[in-house]
Protein backbone atom coordinates (compact mmCIF):
# COMPACT_ATOMS: atom_id res chain seq x y z
CA UNK A 1 0.00 0.00 0.00
CA UNK A 2 1.41 3.67 -1.44
CA UNK A 3 1.45 6.62 0.94
CA UNK A 4 -1.88 7.59 -0.42
CA UNK A 5 -3.93 4.96 0.66
CA UNK A 6 -2.44 4.54 3.95
CA UNK A 7 -3.22 8.05 4.56
CA UNK A 8 -6.78 7.59 3.57
CA UNK A 9 -6.77 4.25 5.52
CA UNK A 10 -5.02 6.23 8.53
CA UNK A 11 -8.20 8.84 8.04
CA UNK A 12 -10.53 6.40 8.25
CA UNK A 13 -9.16 5.11 11.27
CA UNK A 14 -9.07 8.47 12.84
CA UNK A 15 -12.60 9.29 12.03
CA UNK A 16 -13.65 6.07 13.71
CA UNK A 17 -11.65 6.58 16.99
CA UNK A 18 -11.97 10.12 17.61
CA UNK A 19 -14.61 11.24 14.84
CA UNK A 20 -13.96 14.09 12.44
CA UNK A 21 -13.82 17.33 14.26
CA UNK A 22 -11.00 16.10 16.75
CA UNK A 23 -8.65 14.39 13.75
CA UNK A 24 -5.46 16.50 13.89
CA UNK A 25 -2.95 15.85 10.73
CA UNK A 26 -0.53 14.28 13.41
CA UNK A 27 -3.16 11.95 14.61
CA UNK A 28 -3.82 10.92 10.54
CA UNK A 29 -0.02 10.70 9.90
CA UNK A 30 0.99 8.89 12.92
CA UNK A 31 -2.41 6.22 12.48
CA UNK A 32 -0.74 5.95 8.51
CA UNK A 33 2.99 5.73 9.54
CA UNK A 34 3.77 8.52 6.97
CA UNK A 35 4.99 11.82 7.61
CA UNK A 36 3.04 15.05 7.65
CA UNK A 37 3.97 16.58 4.55
CA UNK A 38 2.46 13.21 2.67
CA UNK A 39 -1.00 14.73 3.29
CA UNK A 40 0.06 17.79 1.53
CA UNK A 41 1.32 16.08 -1.16
CA UNK A 42 -1.34 13.47 -1.92
CA UNK A 43 -4.14 15.74 -0.37
CA UNK A 44 -3.34 19.16 -0.54
CA UNK A 45 -5.03 19.59 3.06
CA UNK A 46 -6.04 17.55 5.99
CA UNK A 47 -9.50 18.83 5.07
CA UNK A 48 -9.33 17.73 1.70
CA UNK A 49 -8.10 14.14 3.47
CA UNK A 50 -10.51 13.76 5.37
CA UNK A 51 -13.26 14.53 3.37
CA UNK A 52 -12.26 12.00 1.32
CA UNK A 53 -12.60 9.19 3.90
CA UNK A 54 -15.48 10.46 5.29
CA UNK A 55 -16.85 9.93 1.77
CA UNK A 56 -15.81 6.24 1.49
CA UNK A 57 -17.51 6.14 5.31
CA UNK A 58 -20.54 7.60 3.96
CA UNK A 59 -20.43 4.68 1.10
CA UNK A 60 -19.85 2.01 3.48
CA UNK A 61 -22.62 3.29 5.90
CA UNK A 62 -25.16 3.36 2.40
CA UNK A 63 -23.82 -0.66 1.95
CA UNK A 64 -24.92 -1.33 5.90
CA UNK A 65 -28.16 0.25 5.38
CA UNK A 66 -29.12 -1.51 2.42
CA UNK A 67 -28.07 -4.97 4.40
CA UNK A 68 -29.62 -4.02 7.18
CA UNK A 69 -32.66 -3.41 5.20
CA UNK A 70 -33.16 -6.52 2.63
CA UNK A 71 -36.49 -7.81 3.32
CA UNK A 72 -36.41 -10.64 -0.07
CA UNK A 73 -37.29 -12.81 2.41
CA UNK A 74 -40.61 -10.59 4.06
CA UNK A 75 -42.12 -10.98 0.84
CA UNK A 76 -45.25 -12.32 2.36
CA UNK A 77 -45.34 -10.33 5.32
CA UNK A 78 -48.09 -8.02 6.27
CA UNK A 79 -46.91 -4.29 6.00
CA UNK A 80 -46.83 -3.85 10.55
CA UNK A 81 -45.15 -7.75 10.12
CA UNK A 82 -42.81 -5.57 7.60
CA UNK A 83 -42.35 -2.16 9.56
CA UNK A 84 -41.27 -4.44 12.70
CA UNK A 85 -38.58 -7.30 11.19
CA UNK A 86 -37.46 -4.60 9.19
CA UNK A 87 -36.64 -2.09 12.26
CA UNK A 88 -35.06 -5.21 14.39
CA UNK A 89 -32.77 -5.24 11.48
CA UNK A 90 -31.99 -1.71 11.78
CA UNK A 91 -31.42 -1.76 15.54
CA UNK A 92 -29.22 -4.44 15.17
CA UNK A 93 -27.42 -2.53 13.11
CA UNK A 94 -27.04 0.40 15.82
CA UNK A 95 -25.72 -2.17 17.78
CA UNK A 96 -23.09 -3.69 15.77
CA UNK A 97 -21.66 -0.53 14.14
CA UNK A 98 -22.41 1.92 17.14
CA UNK A 99 -19.25 4.23 16.13
CA UNK A 100 -20.26 4.35 12.34
CA UNK A 101 -23.71 5.45 13.03
CA UNK A 102 -22.10 7.37 15.28
CA UNK A 103 -20.24 8.87 13.34
CA UNK A 104 -22.99 9.90 10.71
CA UNK A 105 -24.50 12.20 13.75
CA UNK A 106 -21.28 13.97 13.70
CA UNK A 107 -20.86 14.12 10.02
CA UNK A 108 -24.41 16.03 10.12
CA UNK A 109 -23.46 18.45 12.48
CA UNK A 110 -19.81 19.02 10.75
CA UNK A 111 -22.07 19.50 7.32
CA UNK A 112 -22.47 23.22 8.54
CA UNK A 113 -19.48 24.47 8.11
CA UNK A 114 -18.24 22.25 5.34
CA UNK A 115 -20.55 22.74 2.04
CA UNK A 116 -18.79 19.57 0.03
CA UNK A 117 -19.74 17.43 2.43
CA UNK A 118 -23.60 19.16 3.15
CA UNK A 119 -24.10 18.22 -0.80
CA UNK A 120 -22.60 14.86 -0.44
CA UNK A 121 -25.08 14.14 2.30
CA UNK A 122 -27.90 15.76 0.55
CA UNK A 123 -27.42 14.04 -2.62
CA UNK A 124 -27.38 10.75 -0.53
CA UNK A 125 -30.63 11.74 1.83
CA UNK A 126 -32.45 11.64 -1.75
CA UNK A 127 -31.61 8.65 -1.92
CA UNK A 128 -32.13 6.94 1.19
CA UNK A 129 -35.81 8.25 0.83
CA UNK A 130 -36.56 6.84 -2.18
CA UNK A 131 -35.21 3.25 -0.68
CA UNK A 132 -37.03 4.19 2.24
CA UNK A 133 -40.40 4.36 0.73
CA UNK A 134 -40.09 1.46 -1.12
CA UNK A 135 -39.32 -0.48 1.96
CA UNK A 136 -42.28 0.81 4.12
CA UNK A 137 -44.97 1.69 1.78
CA UNK A 138 -46.34 -1.82 1.25
CA UNK A 139 -49.53 -0.45 -0.37
CA UNK A 140 -50.80 -2.15 -3.43
CA UNK A 141 -51.21 1.08 -5.98
CA UNK A 142 -47.97 2.84 -6.74
CA UNK A 143 -47.70 6.26 -5.17
CA UNK A 144 -46.83 9.59 -7.04
CA UNK A 145 -43.28 10.79 -6.63
CA UNK A 146 -44.86 13.57 -3.80
CA UNK A 147 -45.93 10.68 -1.97
CA UNK A 148 -43.00 8.89 -2.19
CA UNK A 149 -41.02 11.48 -1.06
CA UNK A 150 -43.11 12.06 2.05
CA UNK A 151 -43.07 8.41 3.03
CA UNK A 152 -39.43 8.17 2.57
CA UNK A 153 -38.75 11.98 4.28
CA UNK A 154 -41.04 10.34 6.95
CA UNK A 155 -38.99 7.24 7.82
CA UNK A 156 -35.78 9.34 7.58
CA UNK A 157 -37.21 11.26 10.21
CA UNK A 158 -38.21 8.27 12.32
CA UNK A 159 -34.39 6.43 12.23
CA UNK A 160 -32.64 9.70 12.90
CA UNK A 161 -34.83 10.19 15.80
CA UNK A 162 -34.15 6.40 16.96
CA UNK A 163 -30.99 6.64 15.95
CA UNK A 164 -30.26 9.59 18.00
CA UNK A 165 -31.99 7.57 21.36
CA UNK A 166 -30.12 4.82 20.72
CA UNK A 167 -26.97 6.56 20.91
CA UNK A 168 -27.60 8.81 24.31
CA UNK A 169 -29.74 5.97 26.38
CA UNK A 170 -29.82 2.43 24.68
CA UNK A 171 -31.71 1.18 27.35
CA UNK A 172 -34.72 3.42 26.72
CA UNK A 173 -34.18 3.87 23.27
CA UNK A 174 -37.61 2.26 21.27
CA UNK A 175 -37.58 -1.20 20.13
CA UNK A 176 -38.69 -2.06 16.93
CA UNK A 177 -41.90 -3.63 19.04
CA UNK A 178 -42.56 -0.16 21.03
CA UNK A 179 -42.53 1.25 16.91
CA UNK A 180 -45.06 -0.81 15.58
CA UNK A 181 -47.06 -0.37 19.05
CA UNK A 182 -47.24 3.11 18.29
CA UNK A 183 -47.89 2.93 15.14
CA UNK A 184 -50.74 0.59 15.24
CA UNK A 185 -52.21 3.36 17.78
CA UNK A 186 -51.52 6.44 15.60
CA UNK A 187 -53.26 4.43 12.80
CA UNK A 188 -56.51 3.65 14.74
CA UNK A 189 -56.73 7.03 16.04
CA UNK A 190 -56.97 7.93 12.73
CA UNK A 191 -58.52 5.09 10.87
CA UNK A 192 -62.43 5.66 11.27
CA UNK A 193 -63.34 2.27 12.64
CA UNK A 194 -66.55 0.74 11.07
CA UNK A 195 -69.76 0.86 12.84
Amino acid sequence: MGNREALLEGAKRCLYEKGYARTTARDIATAAGTSLAAIGYHYRSTEALLNAALFQVMQQWGDEMSKALATDDLADAGPLERFEAAWTRIIESFQAHRSLWSMQLEVVAQSQHQPEVREQLAAGLAEARLGLAELFDASPTPASPAVNTAVGAFHQALLTGVLTQWLIDPEQAPSAADLALALRRMASSITPTAG
